[in-house]
């Protein structure tokens, strides 16, 4: 199931460390240090599944250059103990796609930039080979400076401050849990994080400790346990010694519980026996012939025998006391051991059942995430959503590139032919002019030259040879132009829902940016609504051209807005910014204005093209 991680660590020289190198570290890349000139190379690091550079809008060009803003980012600061980077360190859930972590990660950082005005390196990491194949994490390296179009600005002291930075901390803690449920349920998860501790949760549970990546690199490379481990195994140790006194402590309460009962028992048991005793020793005749002041006398003996049976009872009761006692003072230091776990761990708070809901459909949720867009989010969407060019898809296809190493081959080869053949043909060419008498005769049939003649014959099998790769190659050549319409035509319907999807994403886009183009233009229209009624209001009270009595634009002006210019104007000029002010006080108030100004435009305008016919 999904796990929470976020920490907040920092990268400070105090430690030795460095800007630089930890952007390499993370991102799999080179970096030279302008500063020292150590290059730290990690091009052959395994596991870095993607790095992205995020930073402000208004921020320069340079910006975009990884080694570039973290040298900026070392050069910025001049102490020796300088923090030089901040890094958010996430744990991705493993129930998403890698598209999906890496989309969650990224908007994150997104936030972060614009919240604080710096630059963010996501660099997405893989689960370790020997680890849990679960754990995927990004680690999200963070500028301590603002960046600007001028470079590196002012520090983000809002998160070294002491009191504000564990404020902010604690609300990118729950913002981070927030937007990894929202991706969870759009992927029909119903699983959820909770940003929280066990404490502020109310789980009794104890939670779980880490290693930590040292301590788990020394570890792995030694086959030994660490001193953190050991000191992990100890407090282990010492959890499970207290909850065995715990049970210990509980069996011997039962068992005084049952001593005490028993000796009860007992006790009554002895009471009844002297009472029987007792009857008997009435009942019985007096000896005769025995003093009765003699101890053997039967009387005295019965007597004796009684005493002997109390001080014998007083015992046992005083035994059962103490053991009462012992009891009592054991079921204290219980009751005062369940107070100190119970305050030491609060009662879990019941948590509501919740209801089980139908599963999201991912069309449905995908296309309300897009909805909810700006243009300039559907254009940023449109480019992560761009396809290969067919062209590239159809060079990549297996057959294709099978077939051009093929065509490239023969290619060599009639290019090496051609040249066998020149170098034949001016060979016969070079014998023919150092040897013209013998060439005469040869060519006369007086007698043939064996030199020229195999001169020739290595010409013509070289033509022979050319021929037959050419026609070879031409053959060659009509089956890749085969076997490339066939890729492009696979590419085609391969990528034809995803251009479909595309197509009506940039519809959407168009149609979001031609909404928002008139909610800008509408908004405008309003704002300018108490300037236009203004102007109205003042050429109405200087009655100026047109604005009489009988002047046109006075008889084109709708009666309810005639009593609103003619109210206002009527008011002392102090109260007329409160007039105007309720007259635009919320937006519907506004566009009635601005429709009853309009229609005064619109009427005064049709009136003067009636005149000017």
């Amino acid at each position: 199931m999904a796990i929470y991680h976020l920490s907040v660590k920092t990268v400070s020289r105090s430690a030795g460390r460095s800007a630089t190198a930890a952007a390499a570290y993370r991102a799999g890349v080179k970096i030279t240090d302008k500063q020292t000139g150590e290059i730290h190379d990690y091009t052959r690091k395994g596991g870095v599944q993607s790095a992205t550079l995020i930073v402000p809008t208004k921020a320069a060009t340079w910006a975009n250059d990884r080694e570039a803003i973290w040298n900026a980012a070392e050069q910025g600061e001049k102490r020796k103990n300088s923090t030089v980077a901040r890094e958010f360190e996430i744990a991705l859930p493993s129930e998403l796609s890698p598209a999906e972590r890496q989309r969650l990660a990224v908007d994150f950082a997104r936030e972060l930039v614009a919240r604080h005005g710096c630059a963010a390196d996501v660099a997405i990491h893989a689960p370790d080979k020997e680890g849990d194949n679960r754990n995927h994490h990004a680690h999200i390296l963070l500028t301590t400076r603002r960046l600007t179009a001028e470079g590196m600005g002012e520090k983000t002291r809002e998160l070294d401050d002491q009191k504000t930075g564990k404020v902010l901390v604690a609300q990118w803690r729950e913002r981070f849990a927030t937007l990894q449920n929202e991706r969870l349920r759009e992927a029909g998860h119903a699983v959820q994080v909770d940003h929280r501790s066990h404490a502020a949760r109310g789980l009794q549970e104890a939670p779980t400790w880490h290693l930590g990546p040292t301590a788990t690199a020394i570890e792995r490379r030694t086959g030994q346990r660490s001193r953190i481990g050991h000191d992990f195994d100890q407090a282990a140790a010492e959890r499970l010694r207290q909850a065995q006194e715990a049970g210990q402590l509980e069996r011997q309460a039962q068992a005084l519980d049952r001593s005490a009962l028993d000796l009860s028992g007992d006790l009554q048991a002895a009471l009844r026996e002297r009472d029987q005793a007792q009857q008997q020793q009435a009942q019985k005749p007096a000896a005769t012939g025995i003093d009765p002041r003699s101890r053997y006398h039967s009387d005295n003996i019965a007597a004796r025998e009684a005493a002997e049976h109390v001080a014998e009872q007083q015992a046992q009761a005083e035994q059962a006391r103490k053991l009462a006692l012992r009891t009592q003072r054991m079921e204290a230091e219980k009751a005062a051991v369940e107070v100190k776990r119970t305050v030491q761990a609060p009662a879990p708070t019941p948590v509501p059942v919740r209801p089980s809901e139908a599963r999201p459909d991912p069309v449905e949720v995908e296309k309300q995430r897009l909805s909810r867009m700006s243009s300039a989010q559907l254009a940023e969407e449109i480019g992560r959503r761009q396809l290969p060019s067919v062209d590239i898809l159809v060079e990549q296809d297996r057959m294709v590139m099978e077939s051009t190493a093929k065509r490239r081959e023969l290619h060599k080869q009639k290019e090496a032919a051609k040249a066998f053949v020149r170098k034949a043909e001016q060979a016969v060419d070079a014998w023919r002019e150092t040897h013209p008498l013998k060439v005469k005769m040869h060519d006369a049939g007086v007698f043939r030259s064996a030199e020229l003649l195999h001169l020739e014959q290595e010409a013509e099998h070289g033509q022979q040879a050319l021929q037959t790769l050419q026609a070879h190659s031409q053959a060659v050549t009509e089956k890749d132009e085969q076997l490339r319409r066939q890729a492009r035509s696979r590419v085609v319907v391969a990528q034809s829902d995803d251009r479909a999807e595309l197509e009506k994403l940039e519809q959407l886009h168009q149609d979001k940016a031609r909404q928002e183009r008139a909610a800008a233009a509408a908004k405008r229209e309003l704002e300018a609504v108490p300037k236009d009624f203004r102007s109205m209001a003042a050429s109405r009270e200087a009655k100026g051209l047109g604005w009489s009595d009988n002047g046109s634009k006075w008889q084109a002006t709708p009666a309810q807005l005639k009593q609103l210019i003619d109210g206002y104007n009527a008011a002392p000029k102090e109260a007329r910014a409160a007039i105007l002010d309720r007259l635009t006080s919320d937006p519907k108030s506004s566009q009635q204005l601005r429709k009853l100004m309009d229609t005064q435009q619109a009427n005064y305008r049709q009136n003067d093209r009636g005149m000017s016919r």
